[in-house]
């Protein structure tokens, strides 16, 4: 009997790792622990992409919407999340409100991945008891709102892309081509014409002082930055792009979209509209949209009408003061704010087209003068020796 349980006790034992093994398991262990602390300090100050956030906010609606308790909404949206570091987030966020916390007050610890205009309109939906509709509601604003950016970033890859390329291919030229033609050119012992010699100058410069141009072309972005980073830079800045020539009213547009929708979504979900003019101030991202939320607020607090603000501001065109003055009128701002953001979306995807209609053969015609400038430059010398040789 004792051979018997001690056979059998044998065989329960789990088997033993070697001292190899075991250390290989601790190493694993303490690169998995220290992957976890990684991205849990980074889920802190996470930015979220606005798409990742559209899409987060019309799934919670919808499971809202199908009867879902919030909690169970969150921890269904934590599974099937694959960015890591937005899995932590609403980790964190499910994990509040499990403890008796409101959702509003759960993610406004986390301002970077969840903005003042999500934050808000939770808040609203909680007061009002029908939070599933108004996520809906912002859910679509966010949607519009990547949409346009989209369209606009596509228009802005083609001429970047181009005048990137025009960039390399006029420095390669500079530095490893027309040293060439300038060693040849320097056996004819002849003067040269003004251009190319220009461009052999100009070739010297940049392969001995490379350095000095990249450290100038840094310094520059850099004071840009530090001046764009103080308010009296911003103000230029915005002033500058709303103004300029080819892109300005198309910056313009988006601004005037931006203000319109944002304002009707928060209105019509039930948001006052001192906060809401806080919001549309914040999330504007333009000075002159802050200054007119500043002085409509002044305004409103008074007693005044918002369209009196607008008439007095030239940043707002007539046709949207007038219809704003209209929805005042019929007690229906948001829905006229509404329309006015429709209109100013198709006005952005007209011009959106158009200039990237426009752009192409600009583009085209910029490098031919460029590369072909450059080309005729260095053969120019070659030409006057012809003419030379042949009138011989």
């Amino acid at each position: 009997m004792a051979l018997i349980s001690s056979a059998s006790s044998g065989q329960s034992q789990p088997a033993r790792l070697d001292p190899g093994q075991k250390k290989g398991a601790n190493v694993k262990a303490a690169q998995a622990l220290a992957k976890q602390k990684a991205l849990e300090k980074k889920a802190k100050t996470y930015k979220l992409p606005m798409g990742e956030l559209a899409l987060f906010t019309q799934q919670i609606a919808s499971l809202l919407a199908a009867g879902l308790p919030l909690v169970q909404c969150l921890e269904a949206l934590q599974d099937q999340t694959e960015d890591p570091c937005f899995r932590i987030v609403i980790r964190d966020v499910r994990s509040d409100i499990s403890q008796g916390n409101s959702f509003s007050s759960a993610v406004r610890k986390f301002p970077n991945s969840f903005n003042t205009l999500f934050v808000s309109m939770v808040e609203a939906g909680e007061a009002s008891g029908g939070l599933a509709e108004i996520l809906a509601k912002v859910a679509g604003y966010f949607e519009s709102t990547v949409k346009l950016t989209k369209k606009v970033k596509s228009a802005m890859t083609y001429p970047i892309a181009v005048i990137g390329l025009a960039v390399a291919l006029v420095n390669v030229l500079l530095i490893f081509v027309i040293p060439v033609f300038a060693s040849m050119f320097k056996d004819f012992g002849a003067k040269l014409p003004a251009p190319t010699q220009f461009l052999i100058d100009l070739s010297d410069f940049m392969k001995a002082y490379w350095w000095a141009i990249g450290l100038g072309c840094y310094a520059i972005y850099w004071g840009v930055g530090k001046f764009v980073a103080t308010p009296n830079g911003r103000r230029t800045k915005d002033n500058f792009l709303v103004r300029a020539p080819i892109f300005g009213n198309l910056i313009h547009k988006i601004a005037l979209s931006r203000f319109c929708r944002t304002y009707a979504t928060l209105i019509r979900s039930g948001v006052p509209i001192l906060r809401t003019l806080e919001i549309v101030s914040a999330a504007s991202g333009k000075c002159q949209i802050e200054d007119a939320c500043e002085e409509i607020a002044k305004h409103v607090s008074q007693g005044g009408q918002v369209s009196e603000v607008l008439a007095a501001n030239e940043f707002f065109p007539p046709m949207m003061k007038h219809m704003v003055k209209a929805g005042e009128s019929t007690g229906n701002v948001d829905g006229m704010m509404n329309k006015i953001a429709d209109f100013y979306d198709v006005e952005c995807e007209a011009t959106v087209s158009a200039l990237t209609s426009l752009i192409e053969p600009m583009l085209i015609v910029f490098l031919g003068v460029v590369v072909g400038g450059i080309v005729m430059a260095m053969f120019l010398p070659i030409f006057q020796l012809g003419a030379v040789a042949g009138g011989l």
